[in-house]
């Protein structure tokens, strides 16, 4: 690999545009590829950027296409960021166009590295985990909601860090996405409240509901012999503990290991918000599928899947309940 590969983005939603516009903005050969109304989108004003904090940039001349091998061909790093539905999809486009390319999933879940290791044997495919919130506010204006860096499985790597986004190796992806997908549980409460998630979380009501569903969760994973690791400030165990805090102690705490903005809100909100499939199956439905496969209950997060499946059905955007619609308990 050479010292500028150049990176295909395939994926460019909200995600895909975020991490490849600073790389480009940090002088990267960058190409996206993505549908018609991003592309267009981005072409006709370019990708603009912001985050919590002062980050204001606008990446301008960007290569944009729908089409696959346009975008793919002479790839030397691909960065997945598709719907974990279509990773296969995706995986074909890649083994086609960019067999030789070293591929990073930058996608939700713990399972579409396997599936594109299945799809590219003999490739180089390494799995990430992205721990911060990015939401579309507008054709080609992308926004960081929250705070952290990427964490990529070990190994050779171009040097993809950036002034406002750094690339954290580890030995121990698997381990990490699972802490990743315990927090993620916390995408469909968010979305079926639709609120921002800085005023969600000032409710201890709202709090105890996603607790409670990540302890299930924990139950359910220990179960399976499955030990989450930490990928936030606060292992996996703890933060169901921290959420059943007494809201000014919560704020104190949660202010030293997160940095979130009064906008944030999660990927699956902006999936019903956009009328679009979400990845509840990815999360929650992963979350059953040990369960079942265990012989356990896991009756929150089934009650989480079921309102956002109805939720999708529906197609009439976030459904604002509130927590004694989703858990009467609490």
């Amino acid at each position: 690999m050479t010292d500028a590969p150049r990176i295909a983005v395939a994926g460019a939603g909200s995600i895909g545009c975020f991490v490849g516009g600073l790389l480009s903005a940090a002088g990267h050969d960058v190409r996206f590829l993505g549908r018609q109304r991003i592309c267009d989108a981005i072409d006709a004003q370019g990708l603009r950027l912001t985050d919590y904090g002062t980050l204001d940039l606008t990446a301008q001349n960007l290569m944009t296409s729908t089409d696959a091998a346009t975008c793919l061909r002479g790839a030397d790093v691909v960065l997945v960021s598709v719907k974990s539905a279509d990773t296969e999809a995706m995986a074909a486009l890649i083994r086609a166009h960019a067999p030789n390319a070293q591929v990073i999933s930058l996608q939700n879940g713990v399972g579409n590295a396997d599936a594109l290791r299945r799809a590219l044997p003999g490739a180089d495919v390494r799995a990430a985990m992205v721990p911060f919130n990015v939401v579309a506010r507008g054709p080609g204006h992308f926004h960081r909601g929250t705070s952290g860096d990427i964490m990529v499985e070990a190994g050779p790597l171009p040097d993809l860090d950036t002034e406002t986004l750094k690339w954290v190796q580890t030995g121990h992806i698997a381990a990490v996405q699972w802490g990743k997908l315990v927090l993620n549980l916390g995408n469909a409460v968010n979305a079926l409240s639709d609120l921002p998630l800085l005023e969600q979380l000032q409710d201890r009501r709202w709090r105890r509901i996603m607790a409670a569903q990540m302890t299930e969760a924990l139950r359910i994973l220990t179960v399976a012999g499955i030990t989450p690791a930490k990928s936030a400030a606060a292992p996996p165990w703890l933060i169901p503990h921290i959420l059943r805090l007494p809201t000014p102690l919560f704020r104190r705490v949660a202010a030293q290991m997160l940095t979130i903005d009064a906008t944030a809100r999660s990927s699956m909100w902006e999936d019903l918000s956009q009328r679009r499939p979400t990845e509840i199956d990815a999360l929650q439905g992963v979350i059953l599928d040990l369960a079942a496969r265990h012989g356990r209950q896991a009756p929150l997060n089934t009650r989480m899947r079921q309102l956002i499946k109805q939720a999708e059905a529906e197609g009439n955007g976030p459904p604002g309940l509130s927590p004694s619609d989703i858990a009467p308990r609490f």
